[in-house]
């Protein structure tokens, strides 16, 4: 799937700021006021709160979305994500806390909101009997400026599927279509719900190229994923939830950068009684074992603890290298230290 250029500008577009959208957003302190004005929050979420019954789903999560940034919003499956993105969007009322999005509350201003905002659900689902045309159709109808619906289905690679009915589309079709009708309002803020779940890695690559040329235009991007990588790749910053709580926030790099502390090492040991001699070593925390590879974490000197244990025992060990801290790493080390909350799903 090839991705091309496509007009896709927002509604009220604001003035474009003299450096790039992550310098921008990385010192905001000093800018002149057309930047001032660019780097300021477009989503304002204070103390949100959504329960269901005995289950609570998001508990006192808050945080900002600044113009023209892309939004992480990562955790495991069931952690909050989705229902705090429905509440955000005006699709699912909030029990309590305080919400602003481009201005508007998204329970009164509903009608409105709907005209600046385009949402990508995870859950996305048509007629089986409409065809993708008449989809795009249909959802271009409802907006006053929308965009170009043929373009944006060769953009996503679509264009040969326009007379195919939903039932008979791919599961990666399917979600490729429900980005194509979030986007045709032309919105000033794209919500995007597990965006790239059934593509496959060509595909995959080819959307996140997509979504970084929609922020390019100014349209700011709230990504809800569990994809490390994604986020990675495309987030200026990410809110980590665990049990409907925030319990990190910042950019990417930064928050590995928290995970430091928790080393890795990886080597090449066909010999089984590596294991046992490793684990033994203070330095070292956990084993995993792939076949003859071995993943050892751990804190402190682990690299040298390593290869000196192995030296010393008559180990036969190759390719043995430290890793550095990844999202991932961070994810897991902050996500390990929250309680579980039999109450939260």
């Amino acid at each position: 799937m090839q991705v091309e250029a496509f007009n896709l500008a927002p509604a009220a577009p604001a003035p474009a700021p003299a450096e790039s959208p992550h310098a921008t957003l990385e010192s905001p302190v000093g800018l002149a006021p057309a930047e001032r004005e660019a780097s300021a929050p477009v989503i304002e979420v204070a103390h949100l709160h959504k329960a269901y019954g005995s289950t609570i789903a998001v508990d006192d999560v808050s945080f900002t979305v600044r113009h023209g940034e892309i939004f992480g919003i990562l955790g495991r499956n069931g952690a909050g994500k989705t229902t705090t993105v429905e509440c955000v969007t005006g699709l699912r009322g909030a029990d309590r806390g305080e919400l602003s999005v481009l201005g508007l509350d998204p329970r009164r201003d509903r009608a409105e909101l709907h005209e600046r905002v385009g949402v990508q659900l995870q859950e996305s689902a048509l007629p089986e009997r409409m065809k993708v045309r008449e989809a795009v159709e249909l959802y271009a109808s409802f907006y006053r400026r929308p965009a170009d619906g043929r373009e944006l289905l060769a953009t996503l690679g679509l264009e040969k599927a326009q007379e195919q009915y939903f039932k008979r589309l791919s599961g990666g079709q399917k979600q490729r279509l429900s980005i194509v009708l979030a986007l045709l309002g032309q919105p000033e803020i794209a919500v995007l719900d597990e965006l790239t779940t059934g593509l496959d890695p060509e595909a995959r690559r080819d959307t996140w190229r997509l979504i970084e040329g929609v922020r390019d235009r100014g349209v700011t991007i709230v990504l809800v994923t569990h994809l490390m990588e994604e986020a990675e790749r495309l987030c200026d910053r990410v809110a980590l939830i665990d049990h409907g709580r925030v319990i990190a926030l910042d950019r990417p790099a930064a928050l590995a950068s928290t995970a430091v502390k928790r080393r890795r090492v990886r080597l090449t040991a066909p010999d089984r009684l590596a294991d046992e001699l490793l684990q033994a070593l203070p330095e070292v925390g956990t084993i995993a074992r792939h076949g003859d590879e071995l993943i050892v974490t751990g804190s402190g000197d682990l690299l040298s603890a390593v290869v000196v244990a192995m030296h010393r025992a008559g180990l036969r060990t190759e390719d043995i290298r430290p890793e550095s801290a990844s999202l991932e790493d961070a994810f897991l080390a902050l996500t390990d230290e929250t309680p579980d909350d039999p109450a939260n799903s």
